[in-house]
C-alpha cells in the first residue's frame, strides 16, 4: 500500500521547522568560520601548503636542491693534505741532482727537469708553480761556490709555497741545520673546515631566499592573476591574508632547516656548538625580517619582471657582501660599516 502524501502547507504558510534567519544587529560582520571548519587564517595557510605540496619541482628547489649543495661543495672542499707544488729544475751538469734533492718526501715537491725557456712558460701558463735555476753565487761564476734564483708568481699563493719550500729543501741538502728545535702540533678541531663555514651560509641564504621570493614574489602574482580582489570578497581580514603567507613560508621553512643540519651532521660531521633553542630563535628571527622585506618589496611593485629586479637588487649585495660564503675583511675598509649592517 502506498504511503499517504503529505499535503504541502498553504502558501505563505510559515515553515516552524526551520531556523528562524539571523538578524543583521548594527555593526554585524559575517562569521570567519565555516560548519565543520576552521578559521580563515588557518584555511589560508592550508592552501599556502597545499599549493606547495601540489608543485613537485617547488618541492625539489626547496627541499632537495640546498642539500644537493651541501653534498656537492663538502665533497668539492674536503679535508685533503696539502698537494705537493710543481719545480721545474733549469737543465744544466747538475741539474739531476738538484731534482733528486728536491724530490724527497719531506719536502712535499714534484720536480722535474726543463730548458730554462720552457720553465718559464710554463710558469706563465700555470702548468708549473716554480723555476729553479742555479747560478754562480753573487751571479759570478768566478766567485766559487753556487746558488739559485728562484722564479715565482708572487700573485699565486702555491707558487711563494713552491718558493720556500724549495728553498728549505736545497739549503737543507748543502747541509744547512736549524738553530732552534721545532715541535709541530696539528690542529684540526671541528669548526674550522670550510663546509663548517658553508652550512650556516647556506641556511642564510635559504631564508632569505624563501622569505623573500616565497612572500614578495607570490603576493604579487596574485595580484596580477586578479586574485587579491577574489580574496577580498571572502570573510577574511587583510591582515589574515598577510600573516597567512609569512607564516605558511615559516612552516615550510622549519622541515628544510632540519634537513640542512641533520644531513651536514650525517655527511660531514657539522657540529652546532651553542644551544638548538638559539638557532631556532635565530631561525625565526631571519624568517620573519625577510618576510617583511618581502612584503614590502611585492607592495611597491606592479608586475612580475618589477618584483624580481627589485628581489635581486635586495639580494645580491647581501649574497657578495655579507660575509655568507667568504669573510667580508677582504673589501676595503671605507666600505665595512656599510657590509656590517648587512
Amino acid at each position: 500500500m502506498q504511503p499517504s502524501a503529505v499535503p504541502d502547507p498553504p502558501r505563505g504558510a510559515a515553515d516552524v521547522s526551520a531556523p528562524p534567519p539571523p538578524t543583521a544587529a548594527p555593526g554585524w560582520r559575517p562569521s570567519l568560520t565555516r560548519r565543520g571548519g576552521h578559521s580563515a587564517l588557518v584555511e589560508l595557510i592550508r592552501v599556502r601548503l597545499l599549493e606547495f605540496l601540489r608543485e613537485p619541482e617547488v618541492v625539489f628547489w626547496v627541499y632537495g636542491f640546498p642539500v644537493l649543495l651541501v653534498a656537492t661543495l663538502g665533497i668539492a672542499y674536503r679535508e685533503r693534505p696539502v698537494p705537493a707544488v710543481r719545480v721545474d729544475v733549469a737543465a744544466d751538469e747538475a741539474a739531476a741532482a738538484t731534482a733528486a734533492a728536491l724530490a724527497t718526501p719531506a719536502a712535499g715537491v714534484e720536480a722535474s727537469v726543463r730548458s730554462i725557456a720552457e720553465g718559464l712558460e710554463r710558469l706563465r701558463t700555470g702548468r708549473t708553480d716554480l723555476v729553479a735555476e742555479r747560478i754562480a753565487a753573487g751571479g759570478d761564476a768566478a766567485a766559487g761556490g753556487a746558488g739559485f734564483r728562484y722564479h715565482f708568481d708572487p700573485t699565486r699563493p702555491e707558487s711563494v709555497l713552491a718558493r720556500d719550500r724549495a728553498a728549505d729543501a736545497l739549503e737543507r741538502a748543502a747541509g744547512r741545520r736549524d738553530l732552534l728545535a721545532a715541535d709541530d702540533v696539528p690542529q684540526t678541531a671541528p669548526g674550522s673546515r670550510y663546509i663548517d663555514f658553508l652550512v650556516p651560509g647556506l641556511m642564510a641564504l635559504s631564508l632569505m631566499s624563501g622569505g623573500l621570493w616565497g612572500v614578495g614574489f607570490i603576493t604579487v602574482e596574485l595580484r596580477i592573476r586578479k586574485l587579491l580582489k577574489r580574496f577580498l570578497a571572502t570573510p577574511m581580514r587583510r591582515w589574515q591574508f598577510l600573516v597567512s603567507i609569512m607564516l605558511g613560508r615559516m612552516l615550510l621553512m622549519i622541515p628544510e632547516m632540519l634537513l640542512l643540519v641533520l644531513f651536514a651532521r650525517w655527511a660531514f660531521g657539522v657540529r652546532v656548538f651553542g644551544s638548538g633553542w638559539t638557532v631556532a630563535l635565530l631561525v625565526l628571527l631571519g624568517s620573519l625580517c625577510f618576510s617583511g622585506l618581502g612584503l614590502l618589496v611585492a607592495s611597491r611593485a606592479k608586475t612580475l619582471e618589477a618584483v624580481s629586479g627589485a628581489l635581486n637588487a635586495v639580494m645580491l649585495p647581501m649574497w657578495l657582501t655579507s660575509g655568507v660564503f667568504f669573510p667580508r675583511e677582504r673589501y676595503p675598509e671605507a666600505v665595512q660599516p656599510l657590509l656590517r649592517a648587512l
